[in-house]
């Protein structure tokens, strides 16, 4: 049915500009296979200030534990006043489980009345999370 090839006929070769075009296109299409690197969210800056029972009770080294685990960048000190103040920067989603999940809680200590955010510039995360002096 098929013609039969001769023994001593020689093989075709491919230029090898043609192979060397198949290889990179074969990379080309694996490369586009894989998806992109997922991207970090923008990073987001939060000063809160926290009222209630809050100095005298581990507040400060609680938060720099606390935000630390999570990641984040910022520092957090005693105010005059009677409150604690803290700057949070990072990952939104992080910064938010600060805010809502964690400071209204703080260490047992303590007794939170409130948390007041307000937006900031965030920071470079490598600067890492720091208990500053009384403010």
């Amino acid at each position: 049915m098929f013609p039969s090839i001769p023994a001593t006929a020689s093989r075709v070769l491919l230029p090898a500009n043609a192979a060397a075009s198949r290889r990179a296109m074969a990379a080309a299409a694996a490369a586009s296979a894989t998806p992109p690197p997922p991207q970090q969210p923008a990073p987001k800056a939060v000063r809160v200030v926290v009222k209630g029972r809050v100095q005298g009770v581990f507040f400060r080294d609680w938060t720099v534990e606390t935000a630390r685990a999570l990641g984040l960048a910022g520092w957090v000190r005693n105010r005059r006043d009677g409150t604690v103040e803290a700057l949070l920067s990072g990952d939104p989603a992080k910064v938010d489980e600060m805010i809502s999940r964690r400071l209204p809680v703080g260490p047992p200590a303590a007794a939170v009345t409130s948390v007041l955010p307000s937006p900031a510039d965030p920071l470079d995360p490598s600067e890492g999370f720091q208990r500053k002096a009384t403010a």
